[in-house]
């Protein structure tokens, strides 16, 4: 299953000052995945708004958000929204954890169907703060803890500059250390702040940077995808594919 994560600045371009919406959405079909997690994909101004035309993704790639929402008329959680292809299913309601931090952070949390037996997804966007980082993510392995065990799959962007450290120091214990995969700034690419993740960590391959002319200028992060694939013993590297598989 392709996975991706892909921190969209809110809808604007590498340097912040354009509206990159439709570059994003064309990002978003390049990857074309089985399951994304977007962060700063909410309006926090205009907070009925969609910032996506959700919509025109489903009718092109068949992607739809999770149903969970801050506020109404919101597709996610304090700026952190999931879409998924219909295969990927809800055994039950998403869960929103709240994270705090000077400007409030979150994640999804979910449990999902694939058609090979149940895993748990966490999408979430951390903080600046060191210190604040690694509560956020003590929170997350709380949650996970909490619930049953199955596989895990956490995405988002950890805003971590420092392998080893920080989160990733808290995280290893469950999730092994990820590789190295550097998606900012978009232009040029040296700190790896995005992150694919699993518990156990052998069910992610082959995490790739998604670095094209249209990613570098559509976001200030270029997106990061993998292969999830719990029940496979050797997993395919992520498809290079820009349309949506058949149906």
């Amino acid at each position: 299953m392709l996975v991706a994560t892909y921190n969209i600045h809110r809808g604007r371009d590498a340097a912040g000052f354009r509206d990159s919406r439709r570059h994003i959405q064309a990002v978003i079909a390049e990857i074309a995945p089985d399951l994304i997690a977007l962060q700063e994909a909410q309006n926090y101004l205009r907070r009925g708004a969609p910032m996506l035309d959700l919509p025109l993704l489903a009718r092109s790639l068949d992607l739809h958000p999770l149903p969970i929402a801050e506020h109404p008329g919101h597709p996610g959680w304090r700026s952190n929204v999931v879409l998924a292809r219909p295969h990927v299913r809800l055994r039950g309601a998403p869960v929103a954890l709240r994270l705090g931090g000077l400007e409030p952070r979150g994640a999804v949390m979910a449990e999902l169907e694939a058609g090979w037996g149940a895993f748990r997804l966490i999408a979430t966007h951390l903080s600046l703060g060191a210190e604040r980082r690694r509560l956020q993510a003590r929170a997350l392995l709380e949650a996970i803890a909490a619930g049953p065990e199955m596989p895990t799959l956490l995405m988002g962007d950890l805003n971590e500059w420092h392998p080893g450290h920080s989160v990733l120091g808290v995280l290893a214990p469950l999730f092994g250390t990820p590789p190295r995969a550097p998606t900012f700034p978009a232009f040029h690419p040296v700190g790896s702040l995005d992150r694919i993740m699993a518990h156990p960590p052998g069910l992610v391959a082959a995490v790739e940077v998604h670095d094209t002319p249209l990613a570098r200028r559509a976001s200030d992060h270029l997106p990061l995808k993998a292969v999830f694939s719990p029940a496979a013993s050797a997993p395919a590297p992520p498809s290079r594919r820009s349309s949506p598989a058949p149906r």
